[in-house]
């Protein structure tokens, strides 16, 4: 019994709980705001719809944050995640996602227990910096047939995809109002910081929020015909046919998936926890701040799995979210648990407003987002570094836009091994 307990959640995960309690209900409702747009978004994107990504973003939120290890991490649908399934499920379909997300969470769950979570923790900054631009580099791209405003050209590889999408709108029409919407929206996403200050200085009010709010009564009231998200289930229903799927899909490509998925999972996850660790240690003592890293993969494990059984998709960590509940003034796990319950609300009482919000705007939203994880200040500075540190860099961001994010890892981990014996044999 001594080897699970570790994994098992204690009351020491809440302390001091009334103490802390205004300040974890508070942040939990800031993220939640956040990760209202973000979550229909990346379902959206993914191909699942929107109603898939509210559920992956309360069930996995939820569990992850009663059984993970981070007492700040914010997990749910995310853009990298979003990167794996979108060829999936243009191969397979939306079926895909619960079979592969289940075999996937029990791999991460076993990946925990293994204890491999400080092998993933030490995954070199070039490599990851590279890794995460390639990531928004293929969220941006994934965004164009919603920009356009047409169906996604066939194919399972991003950039052709985006390509091919491209051409069949010039060869057919294209829809401006969508576009107008789009660029509207970058524009709100990108200048409604100063105006907040501007206007409400002690209020924060995420501009995610306010892009989708504007855009959805412009369209409403002025009547433009362009794509929005449609009806919202209220309800959770169980996903079915996981042998169908599993046969229907060649045993290569399935383990295949299987572990990226996994592996994604785990890494992302990991990242976003040690990234957590970075900004708490101003708010709270270094023991209750510093995540488990076993924990945390066998949390998410589970989240993935829930997630995945009740129609959602493969859920991770949340940098961005989790950045914002940390700032927020998150003090414990309490803080997730308050933002998956937030949605929940979301769903419950406000389903026929979120139906029509315009997946342009959404679109919007997550270029902004992956500008924001590009981050021209992180890039600018791993140009700036060693030789053999830009070089991973570079090399790793081509790769995940080129091939995939899990290729993209290994060649990048592998050209900082080379470079470095190289560097090391020359001294």
């Amino acid at each position: 019994m001594a080897l699970f307990t570790e994994f098992l959640p204690s009351a020491n995960d809440y302390k001091p709980f009334k103490k802390n309690f205004r300040h974890n209900l508070i942040a939990g409702i800031s993220v939640g705001v956040v990760a209202l747009p973000l979550a229909l978004g990346f379902g959206v994107t993914t191909g699942s719809g929107a109603a898939s990504g509210l559920i992956t973003a309360i069930i996995a939120g939820l569990i992850a944050a009663v059984f993970g290890g981070s007492n700040f991490q914010v997990s749910g649908p995310t853009g990298a995640m979003t990167v794996v399934l979108v060829p999936i499920v243009s191969k397979y379909g939306v079926a895909a996602l619960a079979p592969l997300g289940i075999a996937a969470g029990f791999l991460i769950i076993f990946l925990g227990f293994i204890k491999v979570g400080k092998y993933i923790d030490r995954v070199p900054f070039a490599v990851m910096e590279g890794f995460t631009l390639g990531i928004a580099l293929v969220i941006a791209l994934q965004q164009v047939p919603l920009v356009l405003g047409i169906q996604r050209a066939p194919g399972s590889h991003t950039v052709l995809v985006a390509i091919d999408t491209f051409k069949s709108a010039i060869s057919n029409s294209i829809n401006w109002t969508s576009i107008s919407i789009v660029i509207f929206a970058l524009v709100i996403k990108f200048t409604w910081p100063k105006m907040n200050k501007m206007v409400a200085p002690k209020v924060h009010i995420p501009a995610s929020i306010v892009v989708v709010l504007l855009t959805t009564l412009i369209v409403h009231f002025l009547g433009f015909k362009v794509a929005t998200i449609g009806a919202i289930p209220r309800k959770f229903e169980v996903a079915g046919n996981y042998l169908e799927t599993f046969n229907a899909i060649p045993i290569r490509e399935l383990g295949y998936a299987i572990v990226v998925i996994a592996l994604l999972g785990a890494i992302e996850s990991l990242l976003s926890a040690r990234v957590a660790d970075g900004m708490a240690h101003k708010i709270i003592d270094h023991e209750q701040r510093k995540h488990q890293p076993n924990r945390e993969l066998f949390g998410q494990g589970l989240a993935t799995i829930a997630a995945s059984f009740l129609g959602g998709m493969p859920a991770t960590g949340a940098i961005a979210r989790t950045s914002v509940n940390v700032r927020a003034g998150a003090r414990s796990r309490f803080a997730s648990i308050v933002h998956a319950c937030f949605l929940l609300m979301v769903v419950l009482f406000l389903a026929p407003v979120v139906s029509i919000i315009p997946t342009a705007a959404l679109a919007g939203v997550l270029i902004g987002t992956s500008y924001r994880i590009a981050n021209p200040k992180s890039i600018i500075e791993a140009l700036r570094t060693t030789y053999g540190e830009r070089a991973v860099f570079i090399v790793t961001a081509i790769s995940v836009l080129a091939i995939d994010l899990i290729w993209g890892l290994v060649i990048g981990l592998l050209t900082n091994l080379v470079l470095k014996k190289l560097l090391s044999s020359r001294r």
